[in-house]
């Protein structure tokens, strides 16, 4: 790799920087030496990862934490990789950045109870390969093409599946054993085989009843086993697994059709080793981040016995997210989780976020990239967002093509990030990518995401695009890119350098919040405050996608409205307001996520909504959208409630039999003298029957 030390050191600040060229072979001892001095170490190496963590468990005294950056694939090994200082400086920089904070975890407990599901003879011999680890327990479906092995080493079931839910360690299987052959019984004999005369009966001992005729010769030919018995209750059994594999094709079963799988439960192909592998893996105490952190007080799913938004159900490819309706709320099930973070991404009030990194942990990381590369004289940069398995891996393959001189490589321009998962950042960290200075967000889609994943990125993509053109940021900065190979990529990279983006002429400052909103306003602050497009020339809105826009105002339908208010209550981001002293529906356009509970709520069906961004300072400000004259209590002149509510009530019930005379008059009350009306009425009658 052409390196160079004086460049690297200038950008890193470290003065008379060295770069070993065989650090891993007979430079080792500058390795050992740092290790030893209680600083950070950062290798800029993946390749031998495993070396150097070998050489510091054998080094005496060494006290440094280690970390590792690939910055071989990702810059140089490509064919502009003499220009590429500022981007491996970018990546070393970053690399030194503190680990994330600690957060909780999920814990999976597995003895190595395995359940295999599929024809006799191919579970058997799947079992042959994991039995010496695991614990394996065969479910039959079928006999396959040659028919079960006749020695019976492993517990056998079979029957109809009807449930079968779990993760890993815990997975629950529900079964009705409607076969009539007895399988711990069962000697296989193959008597049963021989004598049923419409061949009803396969060698996973199982009899097709649609196919049987009820001669009945195989139970004649078993009674002294007495294993098949057309008279046993076919109820519904249950028992507990802590790994599943099955056989099955995917089209064939209803089992787990969600993109992401539980933990635990496997679907193989009968070709792919590497499956078999984890498989048996999987025994002991395993632990995972908890991915992610919820906060009712500002989810905007359920209010007043009415859903409004469901982003977040909707997306989820793993269905670990549901709705709570019972508590107006939305349920994460942390087992099921695979910590993609997509609905993180969507959620429009923040109530979910990011755990593990955080946002402001992934913040800091996007701005030290930026930042530092601007410092070394880097232009036009470009986020490469990518998976850390399927993308990471592409990146890499892309390297080392490019060292063959098969591809060009990443350019120098393009810095790769990777993530848990590409669906874990949103508009808040695009925008704030962008306000530091990125001239393009590209996250990379290769095949293993699930769709709906693409479509929610796409949206948001969508939203903080139409933004940033409305303040006259020219061109695109914010692409969902889709590869599977390395050709692929390498010719969608070639493209994107040869674009060029307007971004903000002062990089911005500002640290990402752990809130969405908080990091999102002052994003759009930065942009609003540097955009190209003078303000004279400026629209007072920018009108953005209705699909996945977080930002908007609401429009009241006023001939309908009757200011029951019951949107203010509803409203999850105190976006709407009322006003004690008045009649009156305010609203707080700032604070508005788009979620659409106020009308889902509105009895009137008056409101509507409108995803924009208003530019003006209003936007800030509270502003009434509805107002109406109070009604003044017809005997004591309070006012309560308006004009309009109390005729329209009036007008309704009018004609009731429960409101008619004295008691409709009572309406036109506060609730103060209408108890002391009716208390009053109660004692006039009395009086009046002495």
């Amino acid at each position: 790799m052409p390196l160079s030390a004086k460049a690297l050191g200038a950008a890193l600040h470290e003065d008379g920087l060295t770069v070993h060229s065989t650090l891993c072979r007979r430079e080792a001892g500058a390795f050992q030496k740092a290790i030893q001095s209680g600083d950070d170490v950062v290798v800029a190496c993946t390749q031998e990862q495993r070396l150097f963590g070998e050489l510091g468990q054998q080094t005496e005294g060494a006290v440094s934490p280690i970390r590792f950056v690939n910055i071989r694939e990702t810059g140089g090994w490509s064919r502009d990789a003499a220009q590429a200082s500022p981007k491996i400086a970018a990546l070393l920089a970053a690399a030194r950045l503190p680990e994330p904070e600690p957060v909780p975890t999920v814990t999976y407990r597995s003895a190595g109870r395995v359940l295999i599901i599929g024809p006799l003879d191919q579970a058997e011999q799947v079992a042959a390969l994991v039995s010496d680890v695991l614990d394996v327990t065969l479910f039959t479906q079928g006999p396959g093409n040659a028919g079960g092995a006749q020695a019976r080493r492993y517990p056998v079931l079979g029957g109809r599946i009807t449930g079968l839910a779990g993760w890993l360690g815990a997975f629950e299987l529900q079964w009705q054993a409607d076969n009539p052959i007895d399988l711990d019984l069962c000697t296989r004999c193959n008597a049963c085989v021989a004598a049923c005369p419409e061949n009803a009966i396969g060698l996973d001992y199982q009899i097709d009843l649609a196919a049987c005729q009820s001669h009945r010769a195989c139970v004649k030919v078993c009674q002294v086993a007495g294993a098949i018995d057309f008279h046993r209750d076919a109820g519904v059994q249950t028992e507990r697994f802590d790994l599943v594999l099955d056989l099955r094709s995917p089209t064939a079963t209803p089992t787990f059709l969600q993109h992401a799988l539980p933990q635990g439960y496997f679907r193989w192909d009968g070709r792919d080793m590497a499956t078999l592998l984890r498989l048996r893996e999987l025994v002991g105490e395993f632990e995972k981040p908890k991915f992610f952190v919820y906060k009712q007080k500002l989810c905007a799913h359920s209010r007043n016995e009415t859903v409004g938004c469901n982003a977040c159900v909707d997306i989820c490819s793993a269905e670990a997210v549901g709705s709570d309706k019972s508590h107006q709320r939305i349920v994460v099930n942390p087992n099921l989780c695979v910590g993609c973070g997509a609905c993180t991404t969507v959620c429009p009030t923040g109530a979910l976020t990011y755990a593990y990194p955080r946002a402001a942990e992934q913040g800091a990381k996007l701005k030290t990239l930026l930042s530092t590369y601007a410092a070394a004289g880097g232009k036009d940069a470009v986020l490469l967002l990518h998976s850390q398995e399927r993308g990471q891996a592409l990146v890499e393959e892309l390297g080392r093509a490019a060292q063959l001189k098969l591809a060009h490589g990443v350019p120098a321009n393009v810095i790769p990030v990777a993530l848990w998962h590409t669906a874990s950042t949103g508009v808040d960290l695009w925008l704030s990518a962008v306000a530091y200075g990125a001239s393009q967000v590209v996250v990379l889609g290769t095949g293993e995401e699930a769709p709906q994943y693409l479509d929610g990125l796409q949206a948001q993509m969508d939203v903080a695009q139409t933004l940033l053109r409305g303040l006259g940021y020219t061109g695109t900065h914010l692409k969902l890119l889709r590869a599977t190979h390395p050709t692929d990529l390498d010719a969608a990279l070639q493209a994107l350098a040869q674009t060029r983006q307007k971004i903000p002429a002062v990089a911005a400052r500002f640290a990402v919040a752990q809130e969405k909103r908080s990091t999102l306003d002052m994003a759009l602050d930065h942009l609003v405050e540097q955009a190209p497009l003078p303000a004279a020339e400026r629209p007072a809105a920018i009108a953005l996608p209705a699909s996945g826009s977080p930002l908007g105002t609401i429009e009241v339908h006023k001939d309908r409205c009757t200011l029951c208010l019951s949107c203010v209550s509803a409203c999850p981001a105190s976006a709407l307001q009322d006003n004690p002293q008045l009649p009156q529906l305010r609203f707080i356009e700032k604070n508005c996520v788009q979620c659409g509970l106020c009308a889902t709520t509105c009895p009137e069906d008056a409101i509507t909504l409108q995803p924009r961004l208003l530019l003006t300072p209003e936007r800030a400000q509270p502003r009434v959208l509805n107002e109406a004259q109070p009604w003044a209590c017809v005997r004591c002149g309070k006012p309560f409630g308006t004009v309009k509510a109390i005729e329209a009530m009036l007008g309704k019930l009018a004609g009731h039999a429960m409101f008619q005379g004295e008691a409709l008059e009572r309406l036109k009350m506060c609730s103060d003298c209408r108890v002391i009306d009716l208390y009053s009425a109660q004692n006039e009658t009395k009086v009046t029957d002495l």
